[in-house]
């Protein structure tokens, strides 16, 4: 007698858009010149949409970035200088080719070595110590490549005496790691603590998603902490939550705007006044170290 399962065995599997090219119909606009948005569904023209630094000019939601975007877009032209671009992720539990074929396809597509992007560059030609998390690498997952980067980026900048500037956007902790991508947590967290104790500026522009063990570690520990319109921060996901406290959330739980009224975030900012803003707060912490 045949299983139920059979039913389900015998099935194609299911194809994952996200990794596809999008089809094309008569309905849909042509890839090359129209951008679908994520947020209202509108066609936007590709042209005003990359103009507009990838946020819908209708609705206004941010569109994620590379974080090679994020560097063109934040520091001045020509400054930026890629620290640790050698570091990569090893395969400490053994998934086998799998996992290291995914790391390279990733490393491939993103132009990066893992999930951060590090280095110095100046804003309004200030020097500053940068991060960028990509979340088109892994999810932005935090592995020990991930960490090593941020640890050694900020150990640099307590040497130079830099101010440091942390983007991010992640899923959290990777679990293809494990207990050493949780270790990171801990670590990312005490080069932070040395920041604080030689009294150089740290802070953190939360981009959506922010979350879990990126969310509980350095992404919250901001002297100044601001997130772009829309963005989700968070440990746990909100249907986890629910399900675990069984009550009904506030309407936009985990949005940056519910943030911002609860005290943890200091300030949404919209993306193309994010680095005028930035500048000012850097230009302000700065001036009074000097005092």
């Amino acid at each position: 007698m045949a299983s139920i399962f059979d039913k389900f065995r015998s099935q194609k599997p299911r194809i994952d858009s996200s990794e596809t090219e999008p089809a094309t119909s008569k309905n849909s606009p042509p890839s090359d010149l129209w951008v679908k948005c994520a947020g209202c569904g509108t066609a936007v023209y590709r042209k005003n949409f990359q103009e507009n630094l990838k946020v819908c000019e209708k609705c206004g939601h941010h569109h994620k970035l590379t974080a090679r975007e994020r560097v063109e877009q934040f520091c001045d032209p020509g400054s930026f200088e890629e620290w640790d671009a050698d570091i990569i992720s090893g395969d400490p539990l053994e998934f086998g080719a799998e996992y290291q074929g995914k790391l390279l396809q990733d490393r491939q597509k993103t132009r990066l070595s893992d999930a951060v992007l590090t280095g110095t560059g100046t804003l309004d030609r200030a020097r500053i110590a940068l991060g960028v998390m990509d979340f088109h690498f892994r999810g932005g997952s935090m592995g020990s490549a991930v960490g090593e980067k941020i640890t050694a980026m900020m150990e640099r900048a307590l040497e130079r005496r830099l101010p440091t500037i942390m983007i991010t956007s992640s899923g959290g902790a990777r679990m293809q790691e494990g207990m050493l991508s949780l270790m990171q947590m801990a670590r990312t967290s005490a080069a932070v603590r040395r920041l604080n104790k030689a009294c150089l500026p740290y802070f953190v522009i939360l981009t959506d998603p922010t979350t879990a063990g990126v969310a509980a570690s350095f992404a919250s520990l901001g002297d100044v902490i601001l997130a772009e319109p829309g963005a989700i921060v968070g440990f746990s996901g909100a249907r986890v939550i629910e399900q675990t406290i069984r009550q009904k959330l506030p309407p936009g739980f985990q949005t940056a705007e519910f943030y911002q009224k609860h005290g943890f975030v200091d300030k949404v900012v919209k993306r193309g006044e994010l680095k005028a803003t930035a500048s000012q707060i850097l230009s302000l912490l700065t001036r009074s170290l000097e005092v």
